[in-house]
């Protein structure tokens, strides 16, 4: 390939440092598609015969058919992808396969193969990302009268429902969709045809090769196309964000599931035995989901220490940007549909949540609310007021609905029967019905708005 400017072939250790072909391979489908499109605008232009053009587009379907059924063979002397196919190419139609890398070098082919993998790679995960949507919002709808306690700190706060709570996640991956979208949308530009760094002096049209990828246009500057990977951190980072999602509801999932929680019983599919401990049912699809957050995050970590501090145009570092994102795009494929399983399977045991959010003084806000709203104090001393009442109550072993009228008025004489009407954890997420809020009513309007919008 570069031979001719070369006395002596590379070590048996340099051929092994330097070859790809153990990872490029992944996306052989995108290096013939790109080589198929770029020679045809080629013999369009008349810079290849027509002719030629025919038989080596001719030679790519051969070679496609060949790996579809038999995989990519794997010589670490042809280095890469890309010479795996001009190679196999020459065997099949001869010298004229020369001709397909005529106005092209490597650099702008494997910034174009890339682009199309990660495009492909982004409209996978969105699809696997809509499919998770619509589970969580069906289980939203199911539960959404379902009382369980809200928390901060990992202490019982105000009750919520189990809809709202599960709709939380829903905007989660509302916006790593549309962080994926955004991502797409900047990477579809078409790098081939920049060549080595400096453009070609051949008349490409490269419009027309741009359309028949499905790119929107062409690159604007060579030495950036080359050289750019943004569309892989893009890729990267959006995937980190996404993954820190799953793994918060999957940490959920494995608190929940702990005898001193009880709020779910998870899925025989999603759970595991103990060898020693025959009574053990380990949530460990959950912990692995949340274990494979820090190995995405460590991908897009590697990939922005590795393109921190190249100079235009292309380096050989570069060659270590598909591991990590291929490594990323598995884990965080396995990870959205081993949760969307999860979530769809899992008993929620709506029975211990309600007790725990009646268990845990969570009205205490519908206290100091009823205070400022019907008795018209000011807010600080009506949190001072229900602080009184929360304590008598823990002191008593009651909750703050059992406390008699005659002992909350003892606190405060502007206290009435009323009160009680905001005590209990039902009157209390009814209440809750400002916009966004997790009143029934509001959690039924949000099942249906994000239906139409997934």
């Amino acid at each position: 390939m570069w031979g001719g400017r070369f006395g002596g072939g590379p070590s048996a250790l340099m051929r092994e440092i330097n070859a790809s072909i153990g990872f490029d391979k992944r996306f052989w489908r995108e290096d013939i598609a790109a080589s198929k499109a770029h020679v045809a605008m080629l013999g369009a232009k008349g810079i290849v015969a027509a002719e030629d053009a025919e038989t080596i587009a001719a030679g790519l379907d051969t070679i496609a058919g060949e790996y579809e059924a038999h995989g990519v063979p794997e010589d670490v002397a042809l280095e890469d992808i890309h010479m795996h196919v001009e190679a196999r190419l020459a065997e099949l139609i001869g010298p004229v396969a020369g001709r397909l890398h005529t106005a092209r070098s490597r650099n702008d082919q494997v910034a174009t193969d890339f682009r199309l993998w990660v495009r492909a790679a982004i409209d996978e995960v969105d699809s696997s990302l809509a499919a998770f949507q619509r589970v969580l919002v069906a289980r939203a709808e199911e539960h959404a009268e379902s009382v369980m306690p809200g928390f901060t700190h990992l202490q019982a706060a105000q009750p919520v429902t189990l809809g709202h709570h599960l709709l939380a996640y829903y905007e989660m991956i509302r916006r790593d969709r549309s962080r994926f979208r955004d991502a797409r949308a900047r990477l579809n530009e078409l790098p081939l045809g920049s060549a080595a760094l400096a453009g070609t002096s051949f008349p490409l049209d490269r419009d027309a090769t741009a359309r028949a990828l499905g790119f929107d246009r062409p690159t604007a500057n060579s030495l950036d196309a080359v050289s750019d990977r943004d569309f892989a951190l893009d890729y990267l980072m959006a995937a980190t964000q996404c993954s820190l999602h799953l793994s918060r509801l999957a940490e959920e999932l494995i608190i929940w599931a702990s005898q001193p929680f009880g709020f779910v019983s998870l899925p025989d599919a999603f759970s595991t035995g103990s060898s020693i401990m025959p009574q053990k049912r380990n949530p460990d699809a959950a912990e692995l989901v949340r274990g494979h957050a820090g190995r995405i995050a460590g991908a897009m970590t590697a990939l922005t220490i590795t393109m921190k501090g190249l100079p235009l145009a292309y380096s050989k570092d570069m060659q270590d940007d598909k591991p990590p994102v291929f490594e990323a795009h598995d884990l965080l494929m396995l990870s959205v549909q081993a949760l969307a399983g999860m979530v769809e399977q899992t008993h929620f045991r709506s029975d211990r949540m309600r007790a725990a959010a009646e268990a845990g003084f969570a009205t205490a806000t519908d206290l100091a609310d009823w205070l400022v709203r019907v008795a018209g104090i000011p807010f600080r001393e009506a949190h001072h007021i229900t602080g009184r009442a929360v304590k008598l109550a823990e002191e008593q072993g009651m909750g703050l609905a059992e406390l008699e009228l005659t002992a909350l008025q003892e606190i405060d004489s502007r206290i009435d029967a009323s009160i009680y009407d905001v005590l209990t954890v039902d009157a209390s997420v009814r209440s809750r019905t400002s916009y966004g809020g997790t009143a029934p009513e509001r959690v039924h309007e949000q099942v249906e708005r994000a239906r139409r919008d997934i």
